[in-house]
């Protein structure tokens, strides 16, 4: 259901009765022509740091290849008329099991940033997870998600005093669950942004989270208003550049009291370690295919991952969702719950706020449609009997 008592699925409706009086959505519901469009609203830079990936973006590819390897078998006359795609991720109630994925730098493609998004998961009820690098303060995204859920993601700083004071700003703010991002200790070889030379960072964009703490502007002679460029080089290197250890995720644990989640899991091994690491949660990964060039496809290893740890943590999903189709197969191969990215980026290069919620309605629509016509009336009823997989060729 939407915020308004609705079926998501009314959405299709809602478009279509619009059209009987000339109105057109406010942008395409494809997604392969909203990537389209959005390449030709943004520059080159703010475009492909978007919708780039690692290397030859092997693992872009392979993301999608993943699903295409997975077919749904609908059942019929099961009675899914009527469906309920609500449930709990960690805690947190949610209207379907969908979050957005945190991704930084929301400004590069509309002024208003992570506080249109914001805006944008609270009128539907999604989680929004936060990314640490930001456009906008922690303290300003909790203001404009109102009574919307939210969790916040963890670049974890190589400062313990500045990660102390972030994660103790989150949980002011109202943050209720910490994802803790692993696969992005430094950044991987991009070549679309190395070709513009674009790095929003090195800019001062996407810094907002460190710039406007009181542990970082410490370690500063002058403030980052006042020296931008020496801001930028104390927090690049403490953000960057540093592998951490299994062992120090007790210091995260010590000082976050809320679940935890793991972010970038991609070996079953490395699952069975977060269960030991007394983690609530791990999130099957790999950035979207933005560090490892010719990794894995995530949902190649969801349902190994799935298996052996889902019955102990949630097991969570990120990388190359684009439809409803997506959300239903990676919720039969185990995820509790998927991340969605790049699309409702999209949507905000289109729109601001109204630009991220029709991408949401629409994905949402989808899924609530698909779940139906497969033969479903709840996400609960998805295992890996619903889907078969393509045959070798």
């Amino acid at each position: 259901m939407t915020g308004t008592g609705m079926p998501f699925a009314a959405y299709q409706n809602e478009i279509y009765l619009q059209g009987l009086g000339g109105q057109l959505p406010p942008f395409t519901t494809d997604p392969e022509a909203l990537d389209a469009s959005t390449r030709e609203r943004l520059g080159p830079g703010p475009y492909w740091y978007v919708a780039g990936g690692a290397g030859s973006g092997a693992t872009v590819r392979a993301n999608r290849e993943a699903f295409d390897e997975w077919r749904i078998v609908p059942r019929m006359l099961t009675g899914a008329t009527t469906r309920h795609l609500g449930t709990t991720v960690l805690g947190t109630a949610v209207p379907a099991p969908v979050l957005l994925a945190p991704i930084g730098v929301q400004s590069i493609v509309h002024p208003d940033g992570e506080l249109a998004t914001a805006r944008a998961a609270a009128e539907l009820g999604v989680p929004m997870v936060l990314s640490t690098a930001s456009s906008h303060t922690l303290e300003a995204v909790a203001e404009a998600s109102g009574d919307g859920p939210r969790w916040f993601q963890l670049y974890w700083p190589n400062e313990p005093e500045v990660c102390v004071s972030i994660l103790d700003r989150a949980k002011r703010s109202g943050f209720d669950v910490l994802v803790v991002t692993l696969d992005t200790w430094t950044l991987a070889w991009r070549p679309h942004d190395l070709d513009q030379s674009y790095l929003p960072f090195i800019r001062g964009t996407g810094t907002a989270i460190p710039f406007s703490d009181p542990a970082f502007r410490a370690g500063l002679e002058k403030s980052p208003e006042e020296d931008l460029p020496m801001a930028v080089l104390r927090w690049v290197p403490m953000f960057t550049g540093t592998d951490k250890t299994w062992e120090q995720l007790a210091f995260i644990r010590q000082h976050w009291d809320g679940p935890i989640v793991l972010k970038g899991i991609q070996h079953v091994d490395d699952a069975r370690k977060a269960v030991d690491a007394g983690v609530q949660g791990v999130v099957v990964s790999n950035h979207g295919g933005r560090q490892v060039d010719g990794a894995v496809g995530s949902l190649e290893v969801l349902p190994e991952i799935a298996e052996a740890v889902g019955e102990q943590i949630e097991v969570l999903f990120d990388s190359g969702v684009r439809t409803g189709a997506d959300v239903v197969k990676a919720l039969a191969l185990g995820a509790r719950a998927v991340l969605v990215g790049r699309p409702y980026v999209q949507g905000l290069a289109h729109g601001g706020q109204v630009g991220v919620r029709h991408v949401l309605r629409g994905l949402l629509a989808d899924f609530d449609l698909t779940l139906g016509l497969s033969g479903h009336r709840s996400p609960s009823e998805l295992n890996p009997e619903v889907l078969r997989r393509r045959p070798v060729r």
